[in-house]
Order: C-alpha cells, then structure tokens, then sequence
C-alpha cells in the first residue's frame, strides 16, 4: 500500500514533526521474512517513521515508541468498525497487556482533530475532535524478541525455565469467575476446533492428506467425548483464567533483563478465557516446530512444577494440537492470495505442510512408561532425572516441589521438621504414584525423582506398573559418601531441603531380587548422558 492510499491520519503519523517528542533516526531492521506474520507488511526502512501493517492495526514506530491504531473492520470474530469500539478495545489492550508487560503499555491517548489554519490537520491529544484513539507504547528493539533469541542460539535452557516462572506467576494471579470458567465447557471449547476442521477441507489433498485430515478429526472428537470430566475438573479447580491467548513466542521479549508477555488478546473474550494450558501449548508447539523437544521439555517441567498443575499435562496434547493446526490453517489461506508471490505461496506449502504432519503426529497413541529414580541425597538423582527428561521428552516430577504444593508452601522457603514426619513422606509418596500412574496412562514417560530409599515405595511403583501395564526402570544413583557431602554443602538455589546433617541418619533398604530385575546403576560421578543412552529407553 502506497502512502497515499493510507487514511490521512496515518499519512500525516508518518511525518516526524506530529509527535510532541523528538523522532531520532533510528535503525530499523524487519524481521526474516520466515518470522513474520502472513498478515504483516514491513515496508523500505528509509522513512524516518516506520509503519508496520496488519490486517486489523496500523502500528508506527518512531524510535522510542511506538503507537497502535486499531483499523476500522468487523469480521465477527473482531469488531473494531466503530470509534467507541476502538477506544474501548485500546483501553482493554492497555489494561490487559499492563500485567505482564507494563513497561512497554504506557496510555492510550486521542487523536485529534485541529483548527483550521494549523499546518498539520490531526495531533496527540488536543482539545479538537476525537477521531481516533492509538495506544502508546515503548518501542523495544526487534532483537530481543524469543524468536530472534532463538535463531542466534540464545535461547538457552536458563532462560526458558525463567520464562516458565514468569508465566506460572502470571497464570497464578490472572483474575477468574464464574463467568471465565464457563468457557472451559467442552461445547465452548470444542466450538473453535470443529471450525478449523471446516475451514481446512478446502486444503486435503494439497499441503495435508485426507488420512492426516481424518486422524486428528477423530482423534479431537474421541478426546472431547471420553474425557469430558477433565474439563469439568479444569473448571472447579480455576484452571480457566482470563489469560493471555496468543503467547507464542514472538510475542514475548527479553528486554532489560526482563521477559515480557506482550500484544495479548483483547478484541475476543473466549480466546482468552482458556485453560492456562491453552496459553502454554502455544511454546511447546513453537520449540517442536523449531525441531527443540529437548528445548519444549524443560520449559514443560519447569512450568508444571511452579503451578503445581501436574493434572494439566492431561488436556495439553488437545491444545498443543489446535495452536498446531491453526497454524497450519493459517498459513494455507496464503495460497489462495493473488497477491502471493509463486515462490512465496511454495514456502507456504512446505509450511502448512510441515504443520498439519506435527498435528497429525500429536493426535498418534503413545506408549506411557515410568522411571523411578532411587539414591540418597546428594547422589545427583534430579541431575538424572533432569537430563533423561531432556532425552525422553519425559514429565520430570520431584518430591521436593511435591511435597512443598501439598503443604502449600512455597517451593523455596525451607520445609520445617512438620513437613518430614512418617505421615507426609506416606503423603508425599502416595501423590507422586497417583500422579506417575495418571499421567503415564495418557501415554507419557514420568520420571518419579524421590529418595526412594524403602522396599515398600518401591514395591508399591512395581506393583501399579505392573497392573496398568506400564514399562519401569529403577535408576539406582550412587556416588562416593565423599562427593555426597560435597555436593550438599555446595547445593544453592535449590527446593530441596537436605542439608550435609541428614545424610548421616540416611539409608537405602537393599533391592530385594524382584526388585533387582527393574535396577540399573547410575554412577554419577561418570558421564551421565552416555550411560542413559546405553538404557534401553
């Protein structure tokens, strides 16, 4: 779109001389075209106001901010077609995205018309007439969004699990009712689901196949009628909050030391009044797709043991299908655009294409499994558990962070000696069975990490295997008492609560021979990722 075609409020945006600030020349780079959006168009970089298009906003950058204006369309889903609407929805996006990025959402302010005579017809404010409104924001540079971080290898494990602290802290204090938690009801959810399947009919024997298009059809109407009272559970338990709705990782920055969640949905309530799996399944989708499992598995875990939402990971495969198969939805509707470029609208097949197989392989049955971790402390059992999660894409679960959300403590405040008696280890143990058995039973691999240490915790884990028919190992981690010591005495940061003083009153009951033919030794003082690969995993 040439500039004179732009409404003149938006030609005139582009002048520096508009804003009340100075507009420095600045330095601005437009994204590789693989990160954009298909809606979005970054224009030459030689104006010294850019203006970033799409189909519903205009948004101009001048340096230091940066101001959103919202377009005048309605396309049921998003109305914005009048003046009062847009004002509205301003200051909702102002007042929703102030939660997790209130550094970068300053104000929403009006655009005014002025008096005759002046040089410019509209200004920021004013006391004219209003004819529209734009939000105001602090303009970050594009490099510090997740999707750059990736792509220069700087998204790093560290920072992953800090974003998942980030999000579970957001998630914890997002508001919900009784009204948000209507919209975990399984026709309200599946609504969106049954649109995409009619929308993509169109695409079955072009970037996916007929098999592919009925195989995650029939697993998403299986997994609505047979699981209905998991979402029932979603609801009484709050799980259904007023989230975010579009957190992928291009709308997440590190920015001053800071991760922020940005441009959440403000123009839809039931796209954003989702379970907070929802919100989550929108990574794990974005680091499969970057070919990073190992990646999506400690954002995963990390996550899961901040919330204490274990029983989640049993509605996240349905969600990390749907953000999966919209995006392959979305990026078919390129290649009915004229305007699309032959080679551009290639890209988009390959693409669509790549999408539709992740959402058909999510939809594939899974062979849950478990691992029990054994060893006293010190004796690098989360080490372990950590690294063969990382290999397996399994859920790694600690009696540590177990323990701490049963007594409601937080995960670093030390537990006190009322926490450690006969009565809550019993507690402790019996949740990370209910928990291993449940989820394995939905097809994942559970690493169970626990000191472990008596025959009958132990025995308790073969029997459950063995009666749902769940493939175990028992990876018994040992080391010198030495290197025990060390470890506990350098151990900082951590959950867990043992101290170099307890491991003299610690012992671990000899593997009877039942139990022997589940035992492989983990010497943890050696190389622990090639005696894993050398597990038959």
């Amino acid at each position: 779109m040439t500039d004179s075609m732009l409404p003149p409020v938006i030609q005139q945006m582009m002048r520096p001389e508009f804003y009340p600030h100075p507009v420095p020349p600045i330095e601005y780079h437009a994204p590789p075209s693989t990160n954009l959006e298909p809606e979005e168009f970054y224009p030459s970089p030689d104006a010294p106001v850019q203006l970033i298009q799409t189909h519903v906003s205009y948004v101009l950058l001048t340096g230091n901010y940066a101001y959103k204006l919202k377009k005048p369309v309605d396309f049921g889903f998003l109305d914005y077609s009048t003046i009062e609407k847009r004002k509205h929805f301003c200051e909702e996006e102002l007042r929703l995205n102030q939660r997790a990025a209130a550094e970068l959402y300053l104000e929403v302010l009006p655009i005014t018309k002025t008096k005759a005579g002046s040089t410019l017809d509209y200004q920021l404010g004013g006391d004219g007439e209003v004819v529209d409104y734009a939000v105001k924001m602090q303009q970050f540079p594009q490099e510090t969004l997740l999707t750059e971080l990736f792509d220069r290898g700087e998204l790093t494990e560290d920072l992953l699990q800090k974003l998942a602290r980030v999000i579970a802290e957001f998630h914890l204090h997002t508001y919900t009712d009784d009204r948000i938690r209507s919209f975990g009801e399984v026709a309200q959810v599946r609504e969106a689901f049954d649109q995409n399947f009619e929308q993509t009919e169109y695409y079955i024997g072009g970037p996916q196949t007929q098999q592919q298009f009925d195989d995650t059809q029939a697993y998403c109407d299986r997994f609505f009628a047979e699981k209905q009272k998991l979402f029932v559970d979603r609801m009484q338990n709050n799980w259904i909050r007023e989230c975010h709705g579009d957190l992928h990782l291009r709308n997440i920055c590190y920015w001053n030391g800071k991760l922020l969640l940005f441009d959440c949905i403000e123009f839809n309530e039931p796209f954003r009044f989702v379970d907070v799996m929802f919100d989550i399944a929108y990574i794990v989708m974005d680091l499969d797709a970057r070919h990073r499992p190992d990646l999506s598995t400690v954002f995963l875990n990390a996550y899961i043991e901040q919330t204490g939402d274990w029983e989640g990971l049993q509605v996240l495969p349905i969600y990390v299908s749907r953000q999966t198969y919209v995006r392959a939805k979305v990026t078919s509707f390129l290649l009915d655009d004229p305007g699309v470029p032959a080679a551009e609208k290639q890209k988009a097949f390959d693409t669509a294409a790549s999408y539709y197989r992740m959402a058909w392989d999510y939809a594939q049955p899974r062979q849950g499994r478990l691992f029990l971790m054994c060893g006293l402390s010190g004796s690098g059992k989360s080490t372990t558990a950590r690294q063969l999660a990382k290999q397996t894409g399994a859920i790694h679960i600690r009696s540590d962070a177990v323990r701490k959300h049963l007594a409601g403590i937080p995960l670093h405040q030390r537990g006190g000696d009322e926490w450690y008696t006969p009565e809550w280890n019993q507690k402790t143990y019996d949740r990370l069975l209910n928990l291993g058995l449940q989820l394995a039973s939905q097809g994942y691999t559970v690493v169970l990490d626990a000191k472990y240490d008596r025959q009958l915790w132990r025995t308790a884990v073969i029997e459950a295997a063995k009666t749902h028919s769940l493939p175990l190992q028992i990876l018994h981690c040992d080391a010198p008492l030495e290197v025990l010591r060390d470890r506990l005495q350098q151990r900082t940061g951590d959950i867990a609560d043992a101290t170099v003083d307890l491991l003299a009153k610690q012992s671990l009951e000899p593997f009877s021979p039942a139990e022997q033919l589940y035992v492989r030794p983990i010497d943890t003082t050696q190389d622990i990722h090639s005696q894993l690969e050398k597990l038959a995993v």
